[in-house]
């Protein structure tokens, strides 16, 4: 028998992967040039030159083929280790890191080692990235949210403190965020560790703090991500260069549990369980390679801020809502009329494809990626000036 469970998720893209879909069928039918697709986040600025080097370099060794240790060669692992150490001056194991294929696999292989019962429960923040729910879910437990302060797309404590409760075995963090951009302040993170910390001890039993960091150096207007390993102790590091790279096709990323964690070992372990038991061993060894040497790269993000500004000054000329973003590479839009998914379905006719927000947990906002080419966004103004005058803005 085929598992309808697992056949409904590969029948049904996610509604990012769909409308990214529907665009390259419209190209074709319109001419690319009439299609203005701002739907997925795929980076649009090259990999620092080094990493490109690098490649070229390493692919030249006749071993670099070869397998790994299953958690990923120890020269990586000391090399993450020690980057994160000499940026935040927090010390994380290489003992207690793992390789993955990107922090979808990092997330993936923690949720399912902290998860063992159906009435496990794991907690995040609306709006947050659809695919949380998906890997939750698929690790046998439920994810439950609590909404934002939609003025600030900051935490609602208040909301948070309503959400949370016994069954609560982990918290998820997206800073910055996909898809509001927003970077959650000190103070917040401060706030956040005190509020878990209190409930471990009334719960009595460990909330894991999972920190999804994808984002974490594409930052503007001298904003901070705080390393949140340095504030609260049980947590979990989910990493991506996807971004930091712009190599979101290499697949390569890392879980580090803080070494302050309860039963940090034990939860290593069965992280590595985990991802034996899925078959997440022995990340790309190329780039694992490429990691070690280049683990201190940036790519150069400018481009993302003079994007953000462009669309984000011309949204509110025309009369639309959006809280300027302070990190990652989207806007998150306030919807015209209370229905996210019918403004989108009307952006389409016009050939504009943003993704509407009800798959991150909220009502009424749409995403529109600015990792696209600063002409796209040119070129498209013309058919925002339309559509808000569609909508009388």
């Amino acid at each position: 028998m085929i598992n309808e469970k697992m056949y409904a998720l590969g029948s049904t893209r996610s509604k990012i992967r769909e409308l990214f879909e529907y665009g390259k069928e419209l190209s074709k039918k319109i001419g690319a040039e009439n299609v203005f697709d701002y739907t997925l986040g795929n980076p649009s600025v090259p990999c620092p030159e080094k990493v490109t080097k690098t490649i070229i370099s390493e692919v030249q060794n006749p071993s670099i083929h070869g397998y790994t240790s299953a958690q990923g060669d120890l020269g990586a692992r000391k090399a993450i280790c020690d980057y994160n150490f000499n940026r935040y001056g927090f010390s994380l194991s290489p003992d207690l890191t793992y390789l993955t294929c990107g922090a979808a696999a990092g997330l993936a292989i923690t949720l399912r080692a902290l998860i063992s019962s159906p009435s496990d429960k794991v907690l995040t923040f609306a709006p947050f990235f659809p695919e949380y729910k998906v890997f939750t879910e698929n690790a046998g437990g439920s994810l439950i949210y609590a909404k934002c302060d939609e003025s600030t797309f900051d935490i609602d404590f208040n909301a948070f403190e309503l959400a949370i409760n016994p069954d609560v075995q982990a918290v998820i963090i997206n800073s910055p965020n996909n898809p509001s951009g927003t970077v959650y302040s000190e103070d917040s993170i401060v706030k956040l560790s005190k509020i878990l910390s209190a409930k471990q001890t009334e719960y009595g039993h460990a909330i894991y703090l999972i920190c999804d960091e994808p984002y974490r150096e594409i930052l503007f207007d001298g904003a901070v991500c705080p390393f949140i390993p340095k504030y609260y102790d049980n947590t979990v590091v989910c990493y991506s260069y996807s971004k930091a790279l712009s190599i979101p096709g290499e697949r390569i990323g890392y879980v580090s549990v803080s070494k302050k964690a309860e039963n940090a070992q034990k939860l290593y372990l069965a992280i590595a369980g985990a991802g034996r038991s899925l078959g997440y061993v022995c990340a790309p060894s190329l780039f694992q390679k490429v990691i070690e040497k280049c683990v201190d790269s940036v790519s150069d993000s400018t481009v993302y801020k003079d994007n953000r500004d462009l669309l984000v000054s011309n949204l509110t000329r025309l009369g639309f809502t959006c809280v300027n973003p302070k990190g990652a590479f989207y806007v998150f839009m306030k919807s015209p009329v209370p229905s996210a998914n019918e403004f989108c379905d009307v952006c389409k006719t016009y050939g504009l494809l943003v993704v509407p927000s009800d798959s991150f947990g909220i009502d009424g906002y749409v995403r529109l990626a600015t990792c696209v080419s600063t002409d796209l966004i040119k070129r498209s103004i013309p058919t925002l000036e339309k559509i808000a005058k569609l909508y009388n803005l």
